[in-house]
């Protein structure tokens, strides 16, 4: 079977999770995010973020978490301001528009909104009330062209929101990749990890600014190590306070909610969560680093897990023998830029095989 680089959430989960759910095989748990488990997790992602108060809550998947988040914020004539390759404008079927909240999809080479994005939208609708009302503004961290928010930028978004009356809601899928990925940008050689005193000092954005930035936030587990799961953060408390109405009644309040409370705990006990977004990131600079050195351009800048390179025609078939990736955007009659993602369990051995096939392409 050949190695796929579709996505990061290919592999089971880390081990240390698995242990420790068939460590409770024989316990009986209380149901529903009720337990000792979950508690702790909570507690965990609390101290991490510096907000005792917020709502912390587990669900299954990234889809449903941006759906209850949204639908949870939002008056039936209220919108959705979003980059038009923002993950809720193009890869969730219209769950949103599903809900009777239009999206605004903002033109964005580098996948991230900035003020005068939103400005434009919010110009566009004055006309009350035979519009809608813009109300809530969606970005992710990483975004969906691996694309980074650095704290200055973040904190602009924040300040504008703030002054409009619109909530800033950040979907953080891969939350992780991006508070670590500039401590990985210059490491792409193999080798031990350096050591950070800071989980981000790079980006400069930190946990525990999300919740004074931004009214609501996820912690994607999926894509960074747990077997399935995404943690919602509210730091909107009257939102907070309903939130377990939208969770009953859209089917995401998991019976067996222990197991995603378990998962987050093992991620959040130490710098666990962390450490695999460094070893994906790192995995995926190790190859951008040498489609570079050989000339290869990119649709945006490497600095995360997801890479972007554009590639001719030839060597995208030859790379397809033996790896599996998407073709992401046709530049012109030779020439698509492909996504190449890696994970938190990317052998660096399949990352060496992955440089050689392609420096022998190249020199073919």
């Amino acid at each position: 079977m050949n190695y796929s680089f579709k996505n990061d959430y290919s592999e089971t989960c880390h081990p240390r999770l698995l242990d420790a759910l068939r460590k409770l095989e024989a316990e009986q748990i209380g149901g529903y995010g009720e337990d000792p488990h979950s508690e702790e997790a909570r507690q965990l992602i609390r101290n991490r973020i510096g907000s005792p108060e917020a709502g912390v809550f587990f669900v299954s998947g990234g889809t449903q978490a941006n759906l209850l988040v949204i639908a949870s914020f939002l008056r039936p004539h209220e919108s959705v301001i979003c980059a038009d390759t923002g993950h809720i404008n193009v890869h969730e079927a219209g769950a949103i528009e599903a809900t009777g909240h239009k999206i605004h999809g903002v033109s964005s080479p580098d996948g991230k909104l900035k003020v005068q994005d939103i400005e434009a939208v919010l110009k566009e609708h004055t006309n009350v009330p035979h519009v809608v009302k813009p109300r809530l503004v969606y970005v992710s961290n990483s975004t969906e062209v691996g694309t980074v928010y650095r704290k200055e930028e973040l904190e602009e978004l924040s300040r504008f929101c703030r002054k409009q009356g619109l909530y800033l809601f950040l979907d953080g899928a891969r939350l992780g990749n991006a508070l670590v990925a500039e401590a990985n940008k210059n490491r792409t050689g193999a080798g031990p990890l350096k050591e950070y005193s800071s989980i981000s000092e790079g980006c400069g954005l930190e946990l525990s600014d999300l919740p004074r930035l931004c009214d609501a936030f996820t912690i994607g587990g999926t894509k960074n190590g747990a077997l399935f799961g995404e943690a919602i953060v509210l730091s909107h408390p009257g939102v907070a306070q309903e939130f377990p109405f939208h969770l009953k009644q859209r089917g995401a309040l998991l019976a067996k909610g222990w197991v995603l409370g378990v998962q987050f705990r093992e991620l959040f006990r130490d710098d666990l969560y962390f450490e695999l977004a460094r070893h994906a990131n790192r995995s995926a600079l190790r190859i951008a680093k040498v489609l570079q050195e050989q000339g290869i351009p990119f649709l945006t800048e490497p600095e995360t897990n997801q890479i972007f390179p554009i590639l001719p025609e030839p060597v995208i078939q030859q790379l397809l023998e033996q790896y599996e990736f998407y073709r992401w955007k046709k530049i012109d009659e030779e020439h698509t830029a492909v996504r190449f993602v890696t994970s938190w369990a990317t052998p660096e051995g399949v990352v060496d095989e992955f440089i050689q096939l392609f420096l022998s392409i190249r020199t073919d």
